[in-house]
């Protein structure tokens, strides 16, 4: 950035930057992003992975969609709702998901078989009954795949809508690629295009609920405090444009009201009007010294990857 532009913009980049790092502080995962070099990790610069997932208010928005579809399937629920601390501490689950996710992400090649390892140990552990009865395991491949699908759908919608645009090739190469993090983890038949993700969602429909658990667990996500300033309205904004993410049929099951409809799509503008300002906030994190690893300058994931 020009050091005038840089000046002019400190007076609003300033506070979001103390915003997102208050939300999201750095530096405690342990894992070292810079070294060793020329280490590309399991994705690499040329990637459409390190390119959407650079965008922090698309991945933020759609992870919070993500939870939302999450909160549909009752075996996916289910090992949420009896094993997490989600309603004591849904900010620390958030943030480890986020480090999950930048560290499979942008982590040098070992980093990421570390961590892919550390939650495959705690998914074998993670096992119950629904509360109707059946018998569900966090590390079955098909529950796996959905909540990757979820998550996968998010993020990249939420680039979509929220930060640049992404041609449908780019897109299937998207999932494409990420789709190995859900295979290390064991998921298996996961889709590997949008006309692949769009069927499966329709093939999952009818086991879907909408039911107490749900309500619960979308209850506590909407009263989520981050430790920022303006707690309240930061929230809505980025719950609004997460449920702006959502499919027509998801809108439908979680019985959103026209006024809520309204609310996300007002939330929609006003985050996509503030994308670049997150982007000058954030100059030096983890997609910036990733490449800066591979010896690349970070305006390289400015442009999509040839095809």
């Amino acid at each position: 950035m020009p050091p005038l532009l840089h000046r002019l913009s400190q007076p609003v980049t300033a506070p979001i930057r103390r915003w997102v790092l208050g939300a999201f502080p750095r530096g405690q995962s342990g894992i070292e992003y810079d070294h060793p070099q020329g280490d590309p990790g399991w994705f690499g610069p040329h990637s459409a992975t390190w390119r959407v997932h650079s965008e922090f208010p698309g991945m933020l928005a759609g992870g919070l969609c993500a939870l939302m579809l999450q909160t549909l399937h009752p075996l996916a629920l289910a090992g949420v709702y009896d094993h997490s601390n989600f309603r004591d501490d849904l900010v620390g689950r958030l943030r480890r998901t986020t480090a999950f996710v930048a560290g499979t992400t942008y982590a040098p090649s070992a980093a990421v078989d570390a961590l892919v390892a550390k939650v495959t140990r705690i998914h074998a552990q993670v096992r119950g009954h629904s509360a109707d009865g059946r018998a569900y395991s966090a590390d079955d491949p098909a529950l796996l795949t959905w909540v990757h699908v979820t998550e996968a759908y998010g993020f990249l919608q939420g680039c979509r809508r929220y930060c640049r645009e992404v041609p449908g090739a780019v897109a299937d190469q998207y999932y494409r690629e990420y789709k190995r993090v859900a295979e290390a983890l064991g998921a298996t038949q996961v889709p590997a295009s949008e006309a692949e993700v769009d069927a499966y969602f329709a093939r999952q429909l009818p086991q879907l609920r909408f039911d107490a658990r749900s309500r619960e667990v979308l209850g506590v996500l909407s009263g989520i405090r981050l430790p920022v300033p303006m707690a309240g309205l930061s929230r809505e904004l980025f719950l609004g444009a997460g449920a702006a993410l959502l499919p027509d049929w998801a809108e439908a099951m979680l019985e959103r009201t026209a006024m809520q409809r309204a609310q996300a799509r007002t939330s929609a503008r006003v985050l996509r009007a503030m994308t670049p300002l997150f982007r000058r906030a954030l100059q030096d994190g983890l997609a910036p010294r990733a490449c800066a690893r591979m010896g690349l300058p970070a305006s390289v994931l400015a442009e999509w990857p040839p095809p």
